[in-house]
């Protein structure tokens, strides 16, 4: 990790109000220009739009740049937090997100939303509860005084589990709620957006490593990215919201519903990992990480498996950019707790 400090930058602190200006952008793009997301929906590739797909790996690259595997040998120093991270997000967090989305999607919203809708947003957020945070758990450990070097090891750990597990566990969990999904596609989607970027940016890095040094590469070369994450998602939202403008003017109180119980969720996950951590007397400085990083999701990662398996049209796509919506606000509600807390550790 970086030796300069980090927090959340004002691109970050307001995601959720450019997120919010995305929504009206592309809703008004696809209402007073609606050949633009027609000429858009045309290139594609295996159900994978092209367009998207070049804007999300300018999310990705950036995250993947600031994963180091060789922190995974300090993984037997402290295997208590490792395992708090790898149990709550890969044995508890897909499952209750599954649960939860179900409860609320086709009981307690049963009048508002059709089953159809149903089962796209409830693949919406299985995509979301399956794909734990491995960038911004670093700005939110830096706000909770959380151990940086403790932190890259969860997020590496977390990152080489995704290559096998995500896929398995997003299968399963749709075909258990009845949602058709086409294994080529969800491979086809996993390839492209963890494996290549993965791979690039463990090339990229090592070669600069090499040719500059550590210093130069944490402190100087991964700083000429930190915008183009961020812009990536605002011009992917744009166009998302191109095609679901239709869909949100029907139904507006959608949103609303789709972010209640992804709200639910990530407090919900947060203190399973975070009491969990207390209850093994672990210090804040590990407990706090390993809360934050399962609560927060990799949303990148949703968004675009979102649209290569169901399209740019899809409930499923929109249920993901609404967690886009709440991740931040709600991130920060529990930086908060956290820091409250942290008198109960020792």
């Amino acid at each position: 990790m970086s030796k300069k400090k980090e927090g959340v930058g004002f691109f970050e602190r307001y995601l959720t109000l450019w997120v919010a200006l995305c929504i009206i952008a592309g809703i008004a793009v696809g209402q007073w220009f609606p050949a633009l997301p027609n000429v858009l929906g045309r290139w594609e590739y295996a159900n994978v739009s092209i367009p998207i797909a070049l804007l999300i790996w300018l999310m990705i690259y950036p995250m993947m740049l600031k994963v180091d595997f060789q922190s995974v040998k300090n993984v037997g120093k402290r295997p208590k937090g490792i395992l708090v991270t790898c149990v709550t997000n890969w044995l508890i967090k897909p499952f209750t997100m599954f649960a939860i989305a179900w409860v609320f999607f086709f009981v307690f919203f049963k009048s508002w939303i059709p089953a159809d809708l149903a089962d796209q947003y409830l693949a919406g957020a299985v995509l979301l509860g399956a794909a734990p945070c491995t960038a911004m758990v670093f700005v939110w450990s830096y706000l909770t005084k959380g151990d940086a070097a403790y932190t890259l090891v969860q997020v590496a750990v977390n990152d080489l589990i995704i290559l096998v597990a995500f896929a398995p566990i997003v299968a399963l969990l749709l075909g258990v709620g009845g949602v058709a999904i086409p294994w080529a596609t969800l491979l086809l989607s996993v390839l492209l957006f963890v494996v290549i970027p993965l791979a690039a940016g463990i090339v990229t890095r090592i070669c600069v490593v090499r040719k500059r040094g550590i210093d130069y590469f944490n402190n100087i070369f991964i700083h000429k990215f930190d915008k183009v994450t961020i812009i990536g998602l605002l011009l992917t939202l744009v166009i998302l919201f191109s095609f679901q403008g239709e869909t949100i003017l029907a139904n507006p109180l959608h949103i609303l519903l789709i972010a209640v119980p992804l709200i639910v969720q990530t407090i919900l996950i947060f203190f399973v990992a975070y009491g969990w951590c207390r209850y093994l007397k672990l210090p804040h400085d590990v407990a706090a990480p390993a809360g934050m990083i399962g609560a927060s999701n990799f949303f990148e990662l949703a968004v675009a498996v979102a649209i290569s398996l169901f399209g740019l049209q899809s409930g499923a796509a929109l249920a993901t950019v609404v967690g886009v919506l709440v991740e931040v606000p709600v991130m920060l509600l529990l930086v908060r707790i956290a820091n409250n807390t942290r008198q109960y550790f020792k």
